[in-house]
């Protein structure tokens, strides 16, 4: 924790800047919630909690509030419960709330005036969530798992297991609450921690903590071929259509992230592009065959048309 705010220097902050930890209830969260308290008594560096219940289960209220109290008790302040609506169903629920939690607490903190909101996201989360890039096969971004900071955000428990944070609650005595959704195999990062669990099982120990090492060294690489993709973009025109020639042109390695540029800018939505789609996309270059318009997330039609590659939305008829 103390590295991780000695680190924030991106965040401007000043000894008088406000750090919330978003706070669930589990062990991870009040772990991270505990270390910031500790290290506000040490500097006098103001840190506060924010609470959010998503309204899934019952008694969610009930949990918040016992998640809230502890947090005043370890002597967090301010300390808030931030109740969020979450719409959506079965696999999809855990996308939802997910971008619901994340807006809630990126729109307080901003009325807070808070420099950063630390996350409990773990070791072993990091693992679960490269495990999960292998499977969609969605390259070298997908595999170098989540930042340690990201804006706002920051997870200093990256390299803190699981267990450690279960251990740090009870030596200091917190109290923490088991989400149930933890076990329920609807959700993809319950499957991907059972098969996690597994791996470790039959392969021997240290998988998640090696999946996590190759994050972070995944990372400084998909960083530098963003620039180079980025730098590859500006060299095309503007807006569609695009020369063939030029985007033949773009090596291969960048080129999928090429890609990926020209739909979100032509209106794809990012959560919903993979690599099934740019690949898609990239064969209008390696293997044409007349083939016809790509149907793409965002109501987009990508072609080739003369020699050039025509990104258009769908034109609906009123």
């Amino acid at each position: 924790m103390r590295t991780a705010l000695d680190e924030l220097s991106g965040h401007e902050l000043t000894e008088d800047s406000l750090v919330l930890a978003a706070v669930s209830g589990g062990a991870d969260s009040l772990a991270l919630a505990e270390s910031l308290a500790f290290e506000s008594r040490r500097t006098g560096r103001p840190a506060g909690a924010l609470v959010v219940d998503h309204g899934l289960q019952d008694g969610s209220a009930e949990v918040a509030n016992r998640a809230a109290l502890t947090c005043r008790e370890l002597g967090l302040d301010p300390v808030e419960v931030l109740t969020v609506k979450v719409s959506g169903s079965g696999s999809g629920l855990e996308a939802a709330a997910r971008d619901v939690r994340y807006a809630a607490l990126e729109r307080r903190a901003e009325e807070l005036g808070a420099a950063a909101v630390l996350l409990g996201h773990t070791q072993d989360d990091q693992a679960e969530q490269v495990l999960l890039g292998l499977t969609r096969g969605s390259g070298t971004r997908s595999l170098s798992g989540m930042p340690a900071s990201r804006g706002r955000f920051v997870r200093p428990l990256l390299g803190v297991t699981r267990e450690q944070t279960r251990e740090a609650c009870a030596a200091e005595g917190i109290t923490f609450w088991d989400d149930p959704m933890n076990d329920d195999p609807r959700f993809t990062r319950v499957r991907a921690r059972r098969a996690l669990a597994d791996l470790e099982r039959d392969l021997g120990p240290g998988i998640g903590a090696a999946l996590a090492r190759s994050a972070e060294q995944l990372r400084a690489d998909a960083d530098l071929l963003d620039v180079l993709a980025g730098q590859a973009r500006e060299g095309l025109p503007d807006a569609p259509p695009y020369p063939v020639e030029a985007l033949a042109a773009i090596p291969t390695a960048l080129r999928g992230r090429v890609w990926r540029m020209l739909l979100v800018e032509a209106g794809a939505p990012a959560g919903s592009l993979g690599a099934t789609h740019t690949d898609s996309c990239d064969l209008l270059l390696t293997r044409w065959r007349g083939q016809g318009p790509l149907h793409l997330p965002g109501d987009l039609r990508v072609s080739r048309e003369t020699g050039r590659i025509h990104v258009r939305p769908v034109r609906r008829v009123e």
